[in-house]
């Protein structure tokens, strides 16, 4: 007996009240923005319209629909087995990190949010995708720099970026030259960020990444059976790095320490809140003099955005004054 047609939220209230992918995939519109997305849409086990989240094509074309749809972007696309990151998830990095920009830029007692090509964004670990580019230059006007160390990445970010005139005056490409550096090799001399973000490597090896696609496929189809399917695809330096998530972020710590006065604030997502205490001991010991943790969820995943400053109050008011105002 076929399972009886399941029950949606009509909003999903756990996303940033901005989030424009708070409601339910409106397959029609994507589909007329982008009719080649029609042959990948079909009823699911409960008779809702969906894409078969396990296939890569399908799900690289929902990407590129919303892409379009709501931002504007004619010509995406990423190399076969790169990570094809879930819009509404990054949209969501970028919304809650303008909040805490805005939180230092209170105008008659009300945090507003600054906006326009003069804020600077750098985006570790840029990837094939471009998403979090497209989104923060659509959304709030920023410019950005997005870094990698991957040739490929470089390569496939930097077409999207040529190929799509409207933001591509909005956004540099650099490529990383040294692996074992974040900061390093990107951030110029005298050059001034306004915020850094960050993706980082969530596993340790090959082997971790592929367990965690495993679990992941069969939560999703409640068969503990599933095969391991990297349905969002990624690469080495995009799903894992030696020593895991504490290993990067620790050098990210590290490293932002090195360029404490050329950004007001750098920030990461930290996939396990067990790593947040280890976290905070080397921020203290880098010299931060504020930190903040923001939660997040997407569905049934819970993250958080760690982000940090090595300004003093002074130092801040001065900074939003000559580059906010």
């Amino acid at each position: 007996m076929p399972p009886e047609k399941k029950e949606f939220p009509a909003e999903k209230t756990v996303l940033h009240a901005r989030n424009q992918h708070r409601a339910r995939y409106d397959f029609p519109a994507l589909i007329k923005t982008l009719p080649a997305l029609k042959p990948f849409v079909r009823l699911n086990e409960f008779k809702t319209a969906s894409v078969d989240f396990f296939n890569p094509e399908a799900v690289k074309m929902l990407n590129r629909s919303l892409l379009k749809h709501f931002y504007g972007i004619d010509n995406w696309d990423i190399p076969p087995g790169y990570l094809c990151p879930p819009i509404p998830g990054r949209a969501d990095y970028l919304h809650h990190i303008a909040d805490a920009l805005a939180s230092y830029n209170v105008i008659n007692n009300k945090p507003q949010i600054p906006r326009g090509h003069s804020i600077k964004c750098l985006d570790i670990g840029v990837g094939a995708n471009c998403v979090y580019p497209i989104i923060g230059t659509k959304e709030y006007g920023w410019s950005f720099v997005g870094a990698d160390v991957d040739p490929v990445s470089v390569a496939s970010t930097r077409a999207i970026v040529t190929g799509n005139p409207a933001i591509s005056k909005m956004i540099e490409i650099r490529q990383q030259p040294k692996s074992q550096h974040i900061f390093q090799g990107i951030i110029q001399a005298e050059e001034r960020f306004d915020l850094t973000i960050c993706n980082p490597p969530f596993h340790s090896s090959a082997a971790e990444a592929n367990a965690g696609s495993t679990r992941k496929a069969q939560n999703l189809k409640r068969n503990r059976k599933a095969p391991p399917v990297l349905n969002f695809g990624g690469q080495h330096r995009e799903l894992w790095c030696e020593g895991g998530e504490p290993a990067f972020l620790a050098n990210l710590i590290r490293e932002s320490s090195q360029f404490a006065s050329s950004c007001f604030l750098f920030s990461t997502l930290v996939s396990k809140s067990a790593h947040l205490p280890h976290l905070y001991r080397l921020l203290e010991k880098a010299g931060a003099k504020e930190v903040k943790t923001i939660p997040m969820r997407q569905g049934n995943k819970v993250s958080r955005l760690l982000a940090w400053t090595f300004l003093s109050p002074e130092e801040r008011q001065s900074w939003v004054m000559d580059r906010w105002k």
